[in-house]
């Protein structure tokens, strides 16, 4: 099962669906400096403290820095306590804004 997607296939993805959520599980903080413009804040911290229950039948997608520690870690908890296709993107937030430039 696929638990990743690439930069790239998140940007198709918002193409092509509307009931995708992204979030950065970062801390407040690190939110505040730089984010991904249309990503929600929710640090990791609340996710697995079990106080974020996600709206059946939508895609989430968890952000981190780099991609592959918080968001791999926060996407593997919501998949295991949700029933919603959840992934972590690939080179998170810093991957994006360099490609943004």
């Amino acid at each position: 099962m696929k638990t990743n997607i690439t930069l790239a296939e998140l940007k198709q993805l918002r193409n092509y669906k509307n009931n995708i959520m992204i979030i950065d599980v970062r801390s407040n903080e690190e939110y505040n400096e730089q984010h991904i413009p249309f990503a929600e804040n929710l640090p990791i911290e609340i996710i697995e403290a079990g106080n974020f229950i996600p709206e059946p039948g939508r895609i989430i997608i968890t952000i981190c820095g780099k991609g592959g520690g918080r968001s791999e870690r926060a996407a593997s908890y919501i998949r295991e306590h949700n029933n919603n296709k959840t992934y972590f993107l690939d080179g998170g937030t810093f991957e994006w804004i360099e490609n943004e430039k």
